[in-house]
């Protein structure tokens, strides 16, 4: 007898949930990571499965976490485990949250973060200084404002603005378009 296990589905993460880190930092310019935060992972958990319908639990000293769900199906819990690491600022609790947001990637929660582009803003784009260390700085806040994906949920359109200089500083769209140059998406509004 074949197991037919339901499939779970997280949706994919709105522009507002994700967060953007500087990566690299030259005089040219800097590159740009894209993130959640371990709130967006209890908020997803909470509203996929029910906020009685899941559990953490971290192991050697929050270095790893368990995420589990319960399997109404089975009767039992399912458990998915990853590491973390140390944050700059705050050692024990970011190696807690990091663990924690690693094993809800391993659930599929925000998994498309994976397939971000490469992410460059140039200086023109940025406020970037030569720190009295030496090395290049820059406190813009830059934010998601815009992202949509296709059917495997792969990243096909990203816009980022810098909120410092109130300019858009990042633009890519890769969704296909048909022979008049409009993308499919953009015909459904």
């Amino acid at each position: 007898m074949a197991n037919k296990m339901k499939k779970l589905e997280f949706r994919t993460l709105y522009a507002s949930e994700i967060d953007c880190r500087i990566a690299t930092i030259n005089e040219k310019g800097l590159t740009l990571l894209l993130y959640k935060d371990a709130r967006v992972d209890q908020n997803i958990l909470d509203e996929t499965v029910g906020c009685m319908n899941w559990q953490r639990e971290h192991l050697r000293d929050n270095a790893n976490c368990i995420v589990s769900i319960w399997d109404e199906e089975k009767s039992q819990w399912i458990r998915k485990e990853d590491t973390g690491k140390e944050s700059y600022t705050e050692a024990e609790k970011g190696l807690a949250s990091d663990s924690f947001k690693r094993a809800c990637f391993n659930w599929g929660i925000g998994r498309e973060l994976y397939s971000a582009p490469f992410i460059w803003i140039s200086a023109e784009n940025c406020n970037i200084k030569n720190g009295s260390n030496g090395k290049y700085q820059c406190y813009d806040k830059f934010v998601v404002q815009q992202i949509l994906y296709d059917e495997q949920k792969n990243i096909v359109a990203l816009a980022i603005r810098n909120t410092s200089t109130k300019k858009n500083v990042f633009i890519m769209d890769n969704r296909k378009k048909d022979a008049d140059g409009v993308s499919s998406e953009a015909k459904k509004n």
